[in-house]
């Protein structure tokens, strides 16, 4: 096994650990371990929110989550000698649950969770149509993911990392800051808001204290959103065996990570949309001397899947295209396509007997592929979502026989916005 460069102890919150990570993205947040290239080396991550949610039937957790204290990151970790304009190799070793604790009340002890975040407080893809708070809670087996809250399904988890990346320079950083608040003045009042401006209140900046930690909490980069820096990407076959690339923008590139999954589809589309747990990931690190100007990546990471992903070979897929649900023609909007393909497989879904909010997290969590089919054919793009047939107990083909009748058990918790 690795070294453990950042140990975790569970019966411990995040800030009250030996060594404390962060939850904000800053280029004067001091690295709690420096490795070398060619370096193996261990991180255990909590789960984004710390703890905050648990392992029972109600989603009031979800409702009332603290999203000014996320995400809950490992790092950073400096790589000697790495300097601004160089490409830093990471590959993927392992990964997994919090090892050796298969029950507990962390996620990552044997269990993880999905939620559909109500629309005050984040919202999701389909949030107009899903406006309060659900949870389904996942119990894992080996590699296998099952839930109470939606029956009949099991699949195997594509395990990953939702969130990794370099600290940004502090000019990128104030290019963030000001480009996403020119966003948010467009329509300062929407719920959910149009970006995350900087919180001081949350904030978590590893050793920082005192006037140091009052400044950097002032101007510190919320770590929702993708950027630059690779950063919450949510990309589910970014998994073990995968080699990403990440810019760097400072001396020592200070590599962070977190927010792990044991499974998502593509596109995290209730937000809280994969299987949110703690865990552990195995990493290497490698440098290319200049190769931000090399090879042309200055704004955005590259990488190379790994190829440990489950091999389905039966689909199910559902198209959208780019018109309203009012009937109003949109030109080439992916994004409006992708969520009427969604809405689709939703609707198909409950014909079988699962609730809507079921079939929701369901298209959040299991590993179903999105895809852009279409986006040149003006005005409609086009959109699918592949449902991989083999992770129900039942049918799900169209049958002259019309849809099997399942027991949707409990259901999802559900808590008013």
């Amino acid at each position: 096994m690795p070294d453990v460069v950042f140990p975790l102890d569970s019966t411990r919150r995040f800030t009250d650990q030996d060594k404390i990570g962060h939850n904000r993205w800053h280029p004067d947040i001091p690295p709690v371990a420096t490795v070398k290239p060619g370096d193996s080396f261990r991180v255990h991550c909590r789960e984004w929110f710390d703890g905050e949610i648990h392992n029972d039937d109600s989603a009031d957790d979800i409702r009332n989550a603290p999203l000014h204290t996320v995400h809950a990151l490992s790092g950073p970790f400096a790589v000697e000698g790495a300097k601004p304009g160089d490409l830093l190799i990471v590959d993927i070793l392992d990964l997994g649950p919090i090892p050796q604790e298969d029950s507990g009340p962390l996620a990552g002890q044997g269990w993880g969770y999905t939620g559909i975040f109500a629309k005050p407080n984040g919202g999701g893809f389909l949030t107009d149509q899903f406006p309060d708070a659900y949870k389904a809670v996942w119990d894992f087996s080996g590699q296998k993911a099952t839930s109470r809250h939606i029956p009949h399904v099991s699949f195997t988890g594509i395990v990953h990392p939702g969130l990794m990346g370099t600290a940004p320079s502090h000019d990128l950083l104030s290019t963030w800051n000001t480009r996403e608040a020119a966003l948010i003045a467009t329509d300062p009042d929407r719920v959910p808001p149009l970006a995350l401006p900087p919180e001081p209140n949350g904030a978590i900046l590893g050793s920082l204290t005192g006037a140091e930690f009052e400044r950097v909490a002032a101007e510190g980069a919320r770590t929702a959103p993708p950027r630059e820096n690779g950063g919450n990407q949510d990309i589910k076959n970014l998994t073990k065996g995968s080699r990403i690339f990440y810019p760097v923008f400072v001396d020592g590139a200070n590599l962070s990570v977190g927010d792990l999954h044991f499974s998502q589809g593509d596109g995290e589309i209730t937000f809280c949309g994969a299987i949110e747990m703690g865990g552990f990931i195995d990493l290497r690190v490698e440098l290319i001397p200049g190769g931000m100007d090399t090879y042309g990546v200055s704004e955005n990471a590259i990488f190379m899947p790994g190829n440990t992903d489950p091999q389905f070979s039966e689909w199910l897929a559902f198209s959208g295209t780019s018109v309203t649900l009012d009937g109003e023609q949109r030109y080439l909007d992916s994004q409006l396509a992708y969520q009427r393909a969604c809405l689709h497989a939703i609707e198909y879904l409950t014909k079988f007997g699962y609730s809507p909010e079921q079939a929701y997290l369901l298209l959040g969590a299991a590993p179903i592929e999105g895809r852009l089919s279409g986006v040149v054919d003006i005005p409609n793009s086009c959109a699918t979502v592949y449902l991989p047939t083999a992770i129900f107990d039942f049918p799900l083909s169209p049958t002259v026989d019309g849809p099997v009748r399942i027991d949707p058990g409990i259901g999802a918790p559900r808590s008013p916005a």
